[in-house]
């Protein structure tokens, strides 16, 4: 328990450190971003059934999105960005889609202990439709699923201590 207290507390003093730091923005060589609008909740492709979704993480520990919307029936290709700067053994991300009823905050917590699973809880796999691999800044993942049946889900970063703050809702229309 202690260990997680002083990992909680490293994150949250080199997040604070990171973020009050002077914001020069560089351009490292072969690193581009296609933009993608803030808190946008429409798809950004669909395409022969297949629905394309764009989700970055910073080293703030924020999604640039809030709400996702997507049709039934369709097959999801999912990709998650790290816009930060920081390792995945500091400030990794990943994108973890929970099954309805789920409970955030305890799934978030065994999470936390589960990293040589991709901080996937074994004994709460069943609880995850899909998720996608940690990944430090600058690095960049995709996942292919089927949508879920129609209504909201929640989804998190299930890193130690990101779903707090990074999370949001998957709704399928």
């Amino acid at each position: 328990m202690k260990t997680i207290k002083y990992i909680l507390t490293g994150v949250l003093l080199i997040t604070f450190l990171v973020s009050c730091g002077k914001k020069e923005k560089k351009q490292e060589e072969g690193f581009t971003y296609q933009k993608v609008k803030d808190e946008s909740t429409e798809v950004s492709n669909e395409q022969d059934g297949i629905v394309t979704i764009i989700i970055s993480g910073n080293d703030q520990m924020q999604f640039d999105k809030s709400e996702i919307k997507v049709p039934s029936g369709k097959t999801v290709k999912l990709t998650l960005r790290h816009n930060g700067k920081m390792g995945a053994n500091v400030m990794g991300h990943n994108f973890v889609l929970l099954k309805q009823g789920v409970n955030v905050a305890g799934f978030g917590r065994k999470a936390a202990s589960a990293r040589d699973n991709q901080f996937i809880p074994k004994d709460s796999e069943n609880d995850v439709i899909a998720y996608t691999k940690v990944i430090g800044g600058g690095e960049t993942t995709t996942i292919t699923f089927k949508t879920p049946k129609a209504g909201t889900y929640d989804y998190i970063c299930s890193f130690p201590g990101h779903y707090a703050l990074m999370k949001g809702k998957f709704i399928v229309e």
